[in-house]
């Protein structure tokens, strides 16, 4: 076999190699994603596509040759050599030869195209499983805020119905959430506006209070002095008797 051949039988047993290697079970495609973005694999593929635009048109070059030497020694069917054996047999070597060689770059252009789609095909697998997971996550972030946002509804509607306002039945036909949301914001905003004003009013009673008890606390000192002046004086006036 000449150098060119066995450069091209070996690329072939390392395609064999890689091709088999890709299609392991146990590895997921999410670790060969993370080999595939590596940096030496991506120093590797910033030359990747020029390398292998190179090799596809090595090996069809060599494909066509090789074609071209089965045709030429596919000739024993048309000149009679039954009188030259040795020339049969130098013809069957080539032939053999040459459709050996023509098997091996075949394979090795067919294997170097499927292993860039095995490795195109992973890449996109780890992708969409990636994709997939955050779409996951993001649904159940959703749903759960849903949730809460329902048990915090029917809290707020028990608390007003507790306080003895009328909240529309959730299943009402022609109450949709946004109606029902809106009048709830409108009837909070009301409980809102009352509590300001019993707050208001309960701040001025207390006021009112303290003014009345400072008042009735003025009224006793004042009833305390009086009645030690009026005991000073019926002291005075019992003296003068005497």
């Amino acid at each position: 076999m000449s150098l060119q051949w066995t450069a091209v039988a070996t690329f072939l047993y390392v395609e064999v190699f890689f091709v088999l290697l890709l299609c392991i079970p146990f590895i997921s495609p999410k670790r060969w994603s993370q080999i595939f973005k590596s940096r030496l694999i991506q120093t590797i593929a910033l030359y990747g596509n020029t390398w292998f635009m190179v090799a596809i048109a090595i090996l069809v070059f060599l494909l066509i040759d090789a074609v071209r030497e089965v045709w030429k020694y596919s000739v024993t069917e048309k000149v009679d050599l039954t009188n030259n054996p040795t020339a049969i047999e130098h013809i069957h070597m080539k032939l053999f030869r040459a459709q050996r060689n023509e098997y091996i770059a075949g394979f090795a252009l067919l294997l170097c195209l499927l292993l860039r789609r095995i490795a195109t095909l992973l890449s996109q697998q780890a992708t969409l499983l990636a994709s997939n997971e955050a779409f996951k996550k993001q649904a159940e972030g959703a749903s759960n805020a849903a949730k809460k946002y329902m048990e915090d509804n029917e809290l707020l509607q028990e608390k007003l119905r507790e306080a003895g306002v009328e909240v529309p039945e959730a299943g009402k036909k022609g109450a949709g959430p946004h109606e029902e949301n809106k009048t709830l914001k409108e009837e909070v905003k009301t409980l809102k506006g009352e509590l300001d004003t019993t707050k208001k009013a309960l701040q001025k009673s207390d006021s009112d209070v303290r003014a009345m008890k400072k008042q009735a606390e003025n009224l006793t000192v004042e009833y305390d002095r009086l009645l030690e002046e009026h005991s000073k004086l019926l002291a005075a006036s019992d003296k003068k008797s005497d």
